[in-house]
């Protein structure tokens, strides 16, 4: 491989950079150091990851032949994958050139070799090149009719993580490695969706930072209480926003909220860029043509079942509607989502209409109190609420007198309790309480009515069965235990005498986004910083005439070094000097060390130097050494002539 790199031009190079830039972003410093990145199994997994379901087929078919081991002829290759026409030896020439600019595959002669540690995509080898699908057929749509049909979508959304979050906040949502299946489907059940959809309601709770699992248990964040008192709009805009950032699986039928499986935020963000980048009235007519063309393109991303559930979920946050990207889906992608929310949901109402047939409808998004009457009084049923004798019976047994319950009612009726409705609950008491027998096993105190009212209407006590006995007096069918218990886990604080007392809303701190473990951590280069290194990669590998310099200057050189090395006292003028006088055998004045403090002069002509020790000819034709360490000064002389 770094021989191929090194025949390459820098634009050549800089194209690969460009393809392969986990291994540009180590900055290496030789086209061997590239290669050596370019082949290690992470950078490899991310190139391969990034080819279409035609480049894998012939990645493969290499594979098979040995590419790895031995060169691959082009033409054993075509013949392997029965490229005998005209448009299959075009395919394949068009995934050869994709597979050599990711630097998988390169020339060797008149053959192909693979890049080392490669392994194949598909289980087994194929036998010919899988052709692109159609593109998918567009058709004339009117974004505004795809704004307005995906708002009830948006508003279902935000209706629904809004009870999944009360939901958290007044029961146990049990989440010990993962919100199990069946856990899930019990969510389902209590906020009248379907697994998928509640599934996708908790994961965009967690990933907008409204809920946390902590304790083995999901509750509401601090972050859920001005979420939740915040416009729908606001609302819609933290959840859209949070959506593309979901790395998750989508279409698995696996725990909730368990470590992600794959990068989903890649499959959810390719979804909706390529219905983004219709036109202006646009829109794709068939989904299915979509889906098999996001999956031949990017299929270790988007294989159809994962890519049809992330279209499902882009539809149900409003993202994508009637064939193409709503105002909504394309701000998301800009970063701008709150511009454009308040266009997809309406405000948050106060007021219901009842209806005669004893049924209610809300016009909008209900608010707190809202929410509350009707939870209590009624039943969700298609389009809205539906009373019937058993929600009213539910509300008298929590300890609402039927003036108090029509009083409420009417607090929230857009024009005022119809008449049916109020026959309904007054039959209902009516009937109530005649005759009762109930089992107590023990019994809860408090001394505020109010709170009493409260947990016999909540929903996770059900199982207590608990009955008024007065106004600061509940009876219960279960033991004292079992009661503490189950009071403790609803968000009570009762004694072991029974008397019961308000504790505290639980609320964590929303913990911090985890990365997952296939991003990089480097910051990405930029195109000019590319190409500034293609050119330096290029230009440290081009040959360079060798210059030799003449014997007596490459003694000169040497000296020169080694003296340098042995003396740490000597100037680099006076180190040049005495290597002068040793090559040329003139004299020069030196000073040697003589004790701690003083030094003796002498004036020598150098002859040999060897070991660190310099071996001269005094001026009467004596012959000593000393150590170049020694030497502390070396000054020039007039020419002595050596005797």
């Amino acid at each position: 491989m770094a021989g191929w790199l090194r025949g390459l031009d820098a634009p050549g190079l800089r194209d690969v950079l460009a393809l392969r830039r986990d291994a540009a972003d180590t900055r290496p410093r030789s086209l061997r150091a590239l290669a050596d990145e370019l082949s290690t199994a992470a950078s490899l997994r991310l190139a391969v990851d990034g080819l279409d379901r035609g480049c894998r087929d012939v990645l493969d078919a290499v594979l098979a032949l040995g590419g790895t081991v031995a060169p691959v002829g082009v033409d054993v290759l075509a013949e392997r994958l029965r490229c005998n026409g005209k448009a299959g030896r075009a395919e394949l020439k068009r995934a050869l050139a994709e597979l050599r600019a990711r630097a998988l595959v390169w020339d060797s002669g008149e053959a192909l070799r693979a890049a080392p540690n490669l392994r194949p995509c598909g289980t087994e080898p194929p036998r010919r090149i899988t052709p692109a699908p159609r593109a998918p057929r567009r058709v004339a749509q009117n974004r505004a009719f795809a704004d307005r049909a995906a708002a009830a979508s948006a508003t279902s959304t935000v209706d629904g993580v809004t009870r999944l979050v009360d939901l958290c906040d007044g029961e146990v949502v049990s989440a010990r490695g993962g919100v199990g299946v069946r856990e899930l489907r019990r969510v389902a059940d209590s906020l009248r969706a379907d697994e998928a959809r509640a599934r996708l309601w908790l994961e965009l709770a967690v990933e907008a930072r409204l809920l946390a699992v902590a304790d083995w248990r999901v509750v509401p964040t601090t972050r859920s209480d001005p979420w939740r008192g915040a416009e729908p709009a606001d609302r819609l805009a933290a959840l859209a926003g949070a959506w593309p950032r979901l790395v998750w699986q989508p279409g698995k039928s696996r725990p909730a909220l368990a470590d992600p499986l794959s990068c989903g935020d890649v499959t959810r963000r390719g979804v909706l860029e390529r219905f983004a980048r219709l036109g202006e009235d646009e829109a794709f007519e068939h989904r299915h043509e979509v889906v098999a063309e996001l999956s031949w393109r990017r299929p270790a991303f988007q294989g159809a079942v994962v890519t049809e559930a992330a279209l499902a979920e882009a539809e149900a946050v409003g993202l994508v509607a009637l064939g193409t990207a709503t105002a909504l889906g394309r701000a998301v992608l800009a970063g701008r989502e709150s511009e454009v929310a308040d266009r997809f949901v309406p405000p948050a109402v106060r007021t219901a209409l009842l209806r005669p047939d004893l049924t209610a409808v809300v016009g909008g998004l209900p608010d707190d109190e809202l929410s509350s009457v009707l939870g209590l009084a009624a039943d969700a049923a298609e389009g809205g609420w539906r009373f019937t004798g058993a929600s009213v019976r539910r509300a008298l047994d929590a300890g609402h007198s039927p003036e108090r319950l029509l009083a409420r009612l009417a607090s929230i009726a857009e024009h005022g309790v119809p008449q049916p409705v109020e026959r309904l609950v007054r039959e209902v008491a009516r009937r109530q309480g005649r005759v009762s027998v109930t089992a107590v096993a023990s019994c809860v105190r408090a001394d505020d009515p109010e709170l009493l009212t409260e947990i016999a209407g909540h929903r996770s006590l059900t199982p207590l069965s608990l009955q008024p006995l007065g106004p600061t007096v509940l009876a219960s069918a279960r033991p004292a235990d079992e009661t503490l218990a189950l009071l403790r886990a609803a968000g009570y604080a009762p004694t072991a005498d029974g008397v019961l007392d308000r504790m505290p809303r639980r609320r964590v701190e929303p913990p911090p986004r985890k990365i997952p473990t296939w991003r990089r951590w480097r910051a990405s280069l930029t195109d000019q910083e590319l190409a500034k290194l293609a050119v330096a990669l290029v230009e440290r590998e081009r040959p360079r005439p060798r210059i030799v310099p003449p014997k007596v200057e490459s003694r000169r050189l040497t000296t020169v070094r080694l003296l340098r090395d042995q003396s740490l006292v000597l100037r680099d003028s006076e180190v040049v000097l005495l290597a002068e006088a040793l090559v040329t055998r003139t004299s020069v004045e030196i000073a040697v060390a003589d004790g701690p403090r003083s030094t003796i002069r002498h004036v020598i002509t150098p002859v040999e130097h060897a070991a660190g020790n310099l071996t001269v000819n005094g001026p009467h034709g004596e012959q000593r050494e000393f150590l170049v360490g020694h030497i502390r000064s070396v000054k020039p002389v007039e020419s002595h002539p050596i005797v």
